[in-house]
């Protein structure tokens, strides 16, 4: 279905890559199935704008589906790739026991803070945090514009290629372009412990400012050679992800023969999310903050709408999700982040037995240390939280004329997941 809208969108994007590059982005040659050669040093490429411009329109027609494509509508640039002592590639599939983990989410329903559940689990562990950031920031805009609907099949191949440690379908999304597979631009770096540890983490470069460096160590720039290397050697794969929002984009991914995907979705109540993104997202939500102090909520305002399709969009993924249809079975599982926050460990040791993936003992540290954390260590961003006063801190946060607005445009969503409405502000405040 992709090939009757990718056309179009291949287009607008090329064009918007010709305006706005203006360096070469590194040549893709034999559709980016080549072991890339480590570089410790980057170097100036080559100006070249009519070839990067090319390999990047050959890059998405790939990842759209245009080219021709093994079975199961597979392409050989999202298999993955091992080397022999002879230099020849291998593809080694899901035999190896190691398991993909997909921690699906919206923002602000505690995502980052089950991530590092995964993050933590120590030298066994290859988890990205948010890698989609870089497309959604590149295509969105032009995806909104066209009301296109090929941003979802293309987070789904960015992760596929991803889980199988190929880096170079993302490198065409990371702006300012990589030179030699190396950037200091990789978003959130520093959330991945893989990514800072060696052989990963290079000599730190002097005058190179990284804006996302790793905290526990000085490193030089992201090499990606050097990440996909570290990925292969890992036992297990984790991607947080709250950039995609439909689950039945994933079954491609899902069903890919190559992998052994499992799919967590975590979903919180909406009431405690709106409250959560007025703060961390004032910008963006200066409406609401005025419905708030005046009291008055247009329900047929865009925000409104807004609010209501997130919503839905949530429900129908988990009510895709419960119905078990056959690509999804024993690959599914729903966890609130109330539940989560009331018993870490518990709702831990449940998604780690569901992945298959062993609950090592720095796993459970780790969610010990951060779980029980005073007030003043938390933060908007923080994954050091009092975990039980989470749950309903948002309580006293929130009119309540926004609740009624909350409990009518998403009470499917709530219902769903047995969130309780309530009636009055004094049920609203009391926590017993």
């Amino acid at each position: 279905m992709r090939t009757k809208y990718a056309v179009i969108f291949i287009c607008i994007v090329a064009l918007v890559i010709i305006e706005k590059e203006s360096n070469i982005i590194s040549r893709v040659s034999d559709k980016l199935i080549q072991r890339q050669i480590p570089q410790q040093t980057p170097k100036t490429p080559q100006n070249d704008n009519n070839t990067a411009s090319k390999d990047y329109v050959d890059v998405l027609k790939v990842l759209l589906g245009q080219q021709p494509a093994t079975k199961n509508n597979q392409t050989n640039l999202l298999e993955k790739k091992e080397v022999d002592e002879t230099g020849e590639i291998n593809v080694k599939g899901s035999s190896s026991g190691r398991k993909h983990v997909l921690l699906m989410a919206s923002t602000r329903t505690g995502s980052s803070f089950v991530g590092e559940f995964f993050n933590q689990q120590g030298e066994t562990m290859f988890y990205l945090f948010e890698p989609l950031w870089h497309v959604e920031r590149l295509l969105a805009t032009e995806a909104e514009v066209n009301n296109s609907t090929a941003l979802p099949g293309i987070y789904g191949d960015i992760l596929q290629a991803l889980f199988l440690c190929n880096f170079s379908p993302l490198e065409k999304f990371i702006s300012p372009s990589p030179q030699n597979h190396i950037t200091p631009n990789l978003f959130r770096r520093e959330s991945s412990l893989a990514l800072c540890e060696e052989p990963v983490c290079t000599p730190a470069l002097k005058d190179v400012f990284e804006r996302y460096h790793c905290k526990i160590r000085h490193c030089g720039p992201l090499n990606l050679t050097l990440a996909s290397e570290s990925c292969l050697s890992k036992q297990h794969h984790a991607i947080k992800a709250v950039r995609v929002r439909q689950l039945d984009t994933l079954q491609p991914l899902v069903e890919d023969p190559h992998l052994n995907v499992a799919v967590i979705q975590l979903v919180r109540d909406p009431r405690a999310i709106l409250v959560s993104r007025m703060v961390a997202f004032p910008s963006k939500y200066q409406t609401w903050k005025a419905w708030a102090q005046d009291g008055q909520v247009p329900e047929d305002d865009d925000e409104v709408k807004r609010l209501k399709g997130n919503c839905d969009q949530v429900r129908i993924s988990a009510e895709l999700g419960l119905s078990k249809p056959q690509w999804l079975k024993g690959r599914y599982m729903l966890v609130r982040y109330e539940d989560i926050a009331r018993y870490p460990m518990q709702k831990a040791e449940e998604m780690y037995k569901f992945t298959g993936i062993p609950f090592s003992s720095r796993a459970r540290e780790w969610i010990l240390r951060n779980t029980q954390t005073t007030e003043g260590a938390s933060g908007i961003y923080s994954t050091q939280k009092n975990s039980s006063e989470q749950a309903d801190k948002w309580r006293t946060s929130i009119p309540f004329t926004l609740v009624q607005v909350v409990q009518k445009v998403c009470g499917p969503t709530m219902k769903l997941f047995g969130y309780r409405f309530v009636d009055d502000e004094k049920t609203l405040s009391n926590k017993s």
